[in-house]
């Protein structure tokens, strides 16, 4: 599996040209084959969604304004998808098909829906047909939709029965597969193992990231505060959930930490992490 980094975590390394150059060389140096795209980062972003990122802890900065493709074939990078908003690729599939070829990717991403409600049935089954109808469109351009999870998918619709349970029985394979985060699924309570098992080769994209703690020391309470950690750092099964990948025959691993990084800088991170996946992948 080839192994890749999610461009989130690289808002406040690429300010300008010159800070986005020596990113993507640390990146290659690190052993990595390039990146996942943001649409939203490699354009100038709107107001809301530098809001958003920023409160989250990784904002986007001003990467929008620089010519990524260029960067990444000087850096000797490929791209592994191209995440998109479903709204934008329902008002414009054209503009986000000759993008994701124009950076020589054959997969688009959705990541998720904002301010939609996911214990609501009839919105999951219908958002189910807006992928299915996406997707078919992706297809016939020879392009494959994947959908990206968080936690939010594990709500229950009714009893017994997950957002991400209609979404993967309601979805045409041949249109919709995935790209599945087993870090928001672990932290939303569920064995992501499980889940892995469930999507089996519909599985085509895994990001990946770690869970723990970093309090070190007598602590006041038994109870510690779990977030992001580098690969290998924290509790997570990824010895399991990579021999779950390889049998799934996932294409490629993307790492994805949040914004815990160790010493607060995303390049530590990712350096500490891609030694985990020398070492596994």
């Amino acid at each position: 599996m080839k192994t890749y980094v999610q461009q989130i975590m690289l808002g406040t390394v690429t300010g300008s040209e010159a800070q986005a150059r020596q990113t993507l060389q640390s990146i290659k140096a690190a052993g990595y084959d390039g990146l996942e795209l943001n649409r939203f980062m490699i354009h100038p972003s709107s107001l809301m969604v530098r809001l958003m990122t920023r409160a989250a802890g990784m904002p986007t900065g001003k990467g929008g304004n620089l010519d990524w493709h260029s960067l990444l074939k000087e850096a000797g990078l490929s791209v592994a998808s191209l995440h998109a908003d479903l709204g934008s690729l329902e008002r414009e599939p054209e503009a986000v098909i000759e993008e994701a070829k124009r950076y020589g990717t054959d997969k688009v991403v959705i990541t998720g829906m904002y301010r939609f409600d996911y214990s609501d049935e009839a919105a999951v089954q219908a958002l189910a047909k807006r992928l299915n109808q996406a997707g078919k469109t992706l297809k016939e351009a020879g392009l494959a939709l994947l959908y990206h999870n968080h936690n939010v998918e594990l709500l229950q619709v009714r009893p017994g029965l997950r957002a991400y349970d209609v979404l993967l029985g309601d979805t045409d394979p041949v249109c919709v597969n995935f790209e599945f985060d087993s870090y928001w699924f672990t932290d939303g309570g569920a064995d992501a193992k499980l889940w892995m098992k469930r999507l089996g080769s519909r599985m085509k994209l895994w990001h990946i990231n770690d869970r723990g703690s970093r309090q070190t020391g007598p602590a006041m309470t038994p109870i510690l505060k779990a977030d992001s950690m580098e690969l290998g750092t924290g509790s997570m099964d990824l010895d399991g959930m990579k021999q779950l990948a390889l049998e799934n025959g996932v294409e490629a691993v993307v790492l994805e930490s949040h914004k815990n990084w160790i010493n607060k800088d995303p390049i530590a991170s990712l350096r500490l992490s891609a030694e985990w996946l020398h070492q596994h992948i």
